[in-house]
């Protein structure tokens, strides 16, 4: 199973998801297309609550402004159910949307799958237009990209942009 490459159109999905916000919970549907006139990160973890994807997200949530200062949104995707994703978004306070891909639709169209394994912890910056304009997709997944480097791509997107 190939990843979506860099320059092609970032395949369309639409997943049930929550997010955070003041001790609240809102559960929504999230659809890639309707995305559209703003960049964002899809970052694909494979479980909640497991150390590394805990560390990952933690850092997301903390760096979040620094994400959304770019103009960028922020879903962070796993296989796991909105009853697993709200009491991790809970623990950790985690302010991004966490969306459930219970039947692996998104990660099998971003082609982030092992068979058998789950997933590889993979990010994908989209573009404004709906291009992958840059990803990330580890062999192993025990280290995971930071804000930093995110940051960097995602301002290398508003300086290729004709002025």
């Amino acid at each position: 199973m190939a990843t979506v490459r860099t320059g092609e159109p970032a395949p369309d999905f639409t997943l049930p998801g929550l997010v955070m916000a003041d001790e609240e919970v809102r559960h929504a549907e999230y659809q890639l297309s309707a995305q559209r006139g703003a960049p964002l990160v899809l970052a694909f973890y494979p479980g909640d609550d497991t150390p590394t994807c805990t560390r990952q997200l933690c850092s997301y949530s903390s760096g979040l402004d620094e994400l959304t200062g770019l103009g960028a949104t922020v879903w962070a995707i796993s296989p796991q159910d909105l009853d697993s994703h709200e009491r991790f978004a809970r623990r950790y306070g985690l302010r991004m949307p966490l969306l459930a891909d219970a039947d692996r639709t998104a990660v099998t169209a971003y082609g982030v799958g092992l068979p058998g394994l789950g997933l590889r912890r993979s990010v994908f910056v989209i573009d404004a237009e709906g291009v992958v304009r840059w990803k990330h997709v580890a062999l192993v997944g025990v280290t995971y990209q930071t804000v930093r480097t995110i940051s960097a791509q995602l301002a290398a997107l508003d300086t290729a942009r004709p002025r």
